[in-house]
């Protein structure tokens, strides 16, 4: 004898092997044995075999005509026999049955389960809705597969139009534009960004980049809303009686910082350190406020840059050569023998503008050889012969500073790279850290920023500062409170330099405006009160936007280093062993893992074979085709640039930069002050990578 039953709501047929009360010892197919309840038990049959049994019931089942099987069926709850009756007539087989108690448990749109094997029609009206919903979700599929054939043949569907970075970056997982894009994808064996290039739904693997970029932080475009004239000086300015001049990339546009050179009767020189000042017209809380702060920063990346601030303001504060511009002045007394510090005086002026200078024109004129023997000709020689020893002295105190705090001196051998954009093509040039322009600048942006935190602690306004321990987690923070900066061997340092730029420079400059215009009663009148709260909450938005578009800039610059391979048709490069299979290339600030390296001395110098380059995935594939041996040793003390807390290189290599604890924020402050920083990046000290031109990198 064999049975038809329930188990776990499924249906099954089996042949009784022994009966105990209402309990059944069943076979089933395959020899799995199962106990049984009476109450499960639905049918008993002698033949067919329980195999053919199901099989016929499942065949015959998908025959029957639901629509009229639910007009035979009554409203009231029934038994699935009694519809088997009326449906096959009185002498229903137990195939025919089992046939039916499939179909209505297979269909709960038309019928609801009561119990075993007891069901109930739906409601009519609930069943046309029903339908109706199966229907459409019909549709839908229909029109998913239509979706994703056209994919798969790379055609976008017209659907997809104007939807593609919502469904790269934040897709709704839940609709069939989705869902037709994922199955495509999983069908060609490929990525969804993939899918859109081929289907020509994103232009190009640069347009994906920067497009994903924009579409989270510049949702609603980068375009400035509409402002009336550039706020003018609140303040009557003086004239100053200099005559400066500024270092900066050719392609530099947000020029805030310059310099000027007076020798003074007594065998002193007065240096001027002058920086854009937009915080005399800027207001905290008017509209050009707003925008800064909510930018926080200007973005720049290869070939592009979104500016914190308005063309129109840029352009009444940038220093701009031809007419005086308002600023706010550092005047440093030095000795023209000792380069000691003498005094220190901070004004608020319009300062004479006489030369926007130019790395490209003067890197390779301007060398220490050159400067030692007094050769060349270039504008502003005599000044500049001037700073270069003053930058070499601040740099050796700095160095003395940074052994108290028990580190070692700065590498000063790394080598910087600047990305310049034109079309598709990139053109990637390295410059030498710590040449004499290089150090000029950078020594007098620290001078400047160091000098300026200690007049706001002194004055008793808060600012926002960069700290920076010798050793441990956290080593860099920013804060509202002075505290020294070891890595670079100050006891403060408040960014300052770049109000063009960077959000937390235009706070610290209207903070040390009303330190110049109140002197010791500042804290009563600076924008900022002591403990303000939004001055906290500034640190804490300008560290999240700081990092995201460092990160930015280093995906972008990394994208260029690819194209770079493609363009020159790069098969073989040389490269430097970083630690492990980690190797950092020689013509390019581009790191790569090559897998079965093997162990290799830091420095050792190896040739590549490049096997392939997404710039997609930002991914190359290469090989090792030859040790070449030692090279120029790196630096065996890495920063967090390089090395994260637990000892492994992280992406801040990517950038070239090595740089060891303050390293980083020299950078910064070099190329920041000298070139308008036209670059950012996130300190660890990973500011090595920060401040370049417009559209370059590092």
């Amino acid at each position: 004898m064999n049975i038809f039953f329930e188990e776990s709501g499924s249906f099954k047929a089996g042949t009784i092997l022994s009966q105990q009360a209402e309990s059944y010892q069943v076979e089933l197919p395959g020899g799995r044995r199962s106990k049984i309840k009476g109450r499960d038990v639905l049918l008993r049959f002698e033949a067919p075999t329980p195999t053919e049994f199901m099989h016929q019931a499942e065949a015959l089942g998908e025959e029957i005509d639901l629509p009229f099987l639910w007009e035979c069926a009554t409203d009231e709850e029934f038994a699935f026999a009694a519809l088997a009756t009326e449906y096959f007539g009185d002498n229903a087989s137990a195939v025919q049955q089992a046939a039916l108690v499939l179909r209505l448990h297979g269909a709960p749109v038309y019928f609801r389960r009561r119990g075993r094997g007891q069901y109930q029609r739906a409601p009519q009206e609930q069943l046309q809705a029903a339908l109706a919903g199966l229907a459409r979700k019909q549709q839908q599929i229909e029109l998913q597969a239509q979706y994703q054939a056209e994919l798969v043949a790379h055609r976008l569907p017209d659907a997809l139009r104007g939807k593609e970075l919502q469904l790269l970056f934040k897709a709704d997982k839940n609709t069939i534009e989705w869902k037709a894009l994922d199955a495509a994808a999983a069908a060609l064996g490929t990525t969804h960004a993939k899918v859109l290039l081929a289907c020509g739904g994103i232009a190009s693997p640069r347009a994906l980049h920067e497009a994903g970029f924009l579409f989270e932080y510049f949702p609603r475009g980068t375009a400035f809303p509409p402002i009336e004239e550039p706020p003018q000086p609140g303040i009557e300015l003086p004239l100053a009686d200099v005559a400066a001049f500024s270092i900066d990339d050719v392609t530099t546009t947000e020029i805030d910082d310059a310099l000027s050179v007076q020798a003074l009767a007594d065998g002193r020189l007065r240096i001027g350190i002058h920086i854009a000042a937009p915080g005399l017209g800027i207001v905290r809380g008017d509209p050009i406020d707003a925008i800064a702060r909510e930018r926080m920063s200007t973005v720049y990346v290869p070939g592009d840059k979104i500016t914190m601030l308005p063309d129109a303001v840029v352009d009444a504060y940038t220093l701009k050569e031809g007419a005086p511009r308002p600023a706010l002045s550092l005047y440093v007394i030095v000795d023209a023998t000792s380069y000691d510090v003498i005094a220190t005086e901070t004004r608020a002026e319009l300062v004479p503008i006489a030369t926007n200078l130019r790395h490209n024109e003067l890197d390779d004129i301007v060398t220490a050889e050159a400067l030692a023997a007094g050769t060349g000709d270039y504008p502003h020689k005599e000044q500049i012969a001037c700073l270069w020893p003053l930058a070499q002295a601040l740099y050796g105190k700095r160095q003395a500073a940074r052994e108290g705090y028990g580190l070692k001196p700065e590498v000063q051998n790394k080598t910087d790279y600047s990305f310049y954009v034109d079309g598709e093509r990139v053109t990637i040039l390295p410059r030498r850290r710590g040449a004499p322009l290089d150090l000029i600048v950078a020594e007098m942006a620290i001078l400047a920023n160091s000098t300026w935190g200690r007049l706001l602690a002194e004055c008793g306004v808060p600012g926002i500062y960069r700290a920076q321990r010798a050793y441990g987690v956290n080593r860099t923070r920013m804060q509202t409170t002075p505290a020294p900066h070891e890595g670079l061997g100050v006891e403060q340092y408040a960014w300052s330099t770049s109000p063009l730029r960077r959000y937390v420079d235009l706070v610290n400059q209207w903070q040390l405006l009303a330190c110049v215009q109140y002197g010791v009663t500042a804290k009563l009148a600076a924008p900022f009160k002591p403990k303000d709260a939004d001055l906290y909450a500034t640190v804490s938005n300008f560290e999240a936007a700081h990092a995201a578009y460092a990160e930015h800039q280093g995906r972008m610059e990394r994208f260029w280093c690819l194209r770079w391979l493609q363009q020159e048709n790069k098969r073989q490069i040389q490269a430097s062993v970083l630690k492990g299979d980690l190797v950092r290339l020689n013509d390019i600030p581009l790191t790569v893992i090559v897998p079965g390296l093997g162990v290799q001395a830091r420095g050792t110098q190896v040739l590549l074979d490049i096997l392939s380059v997404d710039d997609v995935t930002l991914d190359v594939s290469c090989r090792l085709s030859q040790v070449l041996g030692e090279g120029a040793a790196l630096p065996t003390e890495t920063s967090d640039d390089e090395t994260d807390e637990s000892g492994g290189i992280d992406e801040g290599a990517e950038n070239g930069d090595g740089s060891q604890d303050g390293q980083g924020d020299v950078a910064d402050a070099g190329r920041d002050f000298a070139e308008g920083g036209e670059t950012e990046s996130g300190d660890n000290e990973n500011d090595a990578m920060a401040s370049r031109g417009d559209g370059t990198g590092g």
